[in-house]
């Protein structure tokens, strides 16, 4: 009676459950992001046993030395020929050190270059993996020119003449994801992030503090389905389980099949169209209107324009230079005001009487 009058179910089993709280979306991005960082998710050459049928590394960028943290070679996938290129992290703290957790030094980079131009010669289609946090930031990699050997690889890849696939397989980030990333299909795993910077990065420069990195990661929207939905990823490949840290040989022949239907749709394009479509990919990224010329704001004509300024910045400069100098200076002000002013009567007056004859050497 005093359940059926407070209105409580006599039974808990039966009872209705609470319709689930809304999921924060901050905290939903956030948790792929570390999902995309767990240690124990399959890194390129994991993946890469699980997805070909035959692989060889090659080392080296034939100039410095050979860089762990970027692994590539020629393989085969159901009897196709293609060249594997991505970053490569450790599975301990051992070989992370070693392949510096999967930043690229330039001679990373530098090896990639040599890769994709291996490939082109040979008419290889390019399967390149991306997880990384961006590019070594160290001294010695500034030194041996990271931004050059970024730049140059990006630049590669928007040459080639053969089909590009690009697999964000974790942790896409800045110049590092990039470098490899000039592909004409680019696709992500579930719980993959692709990002400009880290939101540790981006925190730290908007907020002034790191903690406010899962606010960055929303407002980047660097899942891989906001990604799809801006257009930068093409198509998002479901994760087994609760990710593919779980199951790393069924992410793996989930990627193979998703490799080979995209090398057959990208076989049907000559390589000027693999090229113009990958051109014109690109280059629609970041595109604006521009709203016309705006109405003048009022009074701009009349504020002193960059030279005055510097003009009048440096007056007080050549004067006091002038005073320790023993007023030399303002001798050769004053002689310099006088050339110009007979300069500009002689010109006056040989306007005057129609002369137009260059100026003598002394007034030069």
């Amino acid at each position: 009676m005093v359940d059926r009058l407070l209105g409580r179910p006599r039974d808990r089993e039966t009872a209705p459950s609470a319709p689930p709280p809304p999921e924060d979306p901050r905290d939903a991005v956030w948790a792929r992001v570390q999902l995309a960082r767990n240690p124990r998710r399959p890194h390129t050459l994991e993946l890469v046993g699980h997805i070909t049928d035959a692989f060889v590394e090659l080392h080296g960028d034939r100039l410095f030395g050979d860089d762990g943290a970027i692994v590539g070679g020629p393989a085969r996938i159901d009897g196709r020929r293609v060249m594997i290129v991505g970053h490569q992290k450790g599975a301990d703290t051992d070989e992370n050190i070693r392949r510096n957790f999967g930043m690229g030094k330039p001679e990373g980079f530098r090896k990639a270059i040599r890769l994709f131009e291996l490939a082109e010669r040979l008419g290889l289609p390019v399967v390149t993996f991306v997880d990384t946090p961006g590019a070594y930031p160290g001294a010695e990699a500034e030194e041996r020119g990271v931004a050059d050997a970024i730049a140059r690889s990006i630049g590669a890849m928007c040459r080639l003449r053969v089909p590009i696939i690009t697999l964000i397989t974790g942790e896409g980030g800045s110049g590092g994801a990039l470098a490899i990333a000039a592909g004409d299909v680019v696709v992500a795993l579930e719980n993959a992030v692709y990002a400009v910077i880290s939101p540790e990065g981006c925190a730290s420069i908007l907020w002034r503090t790191p903690e406010k990195a899962p606010d960055a990661a929303l407002a980047m929207r660097m899942s891989a389905q906001d990604q799809a939905e801006l257009g930068v990823i093409d198509r998002v490949v479901a994760e087994p389980g609760e990710g593919a840290h779980v199951d790393a040989a069924e992410t793996g022949r989930r990627l193979r099949a998703v490799i080979l239907e995209e090398l057959d749709g990208l076989a049907a394009l000559s390589p000027d169209e693999l090229v113009a479509k990958r051109g014109g990919r690109y280059r629609v990224f970041g595109a604006f209107d521009d709203l016309g010329v705006t109405e003048p704001i009022p009074g701009a004509a009349d504020r002193p324009g960059l030279a005055d300024r510097l003009r009048r910045a440096l007056e007080p400069v050549g004067k006091s230079v002038g005073d320790a100098l023993g007023g030399r200076t303002g001798r050769d002000g004053r002689d310099a005001r006088d050339a110009r002013e007979g300069r500009d009567a002689r010109e006056g007056r040989d306007a005057r009487e129609g002369r137009d004859e260059p100026p003598a050497r002394e007034e030069v």
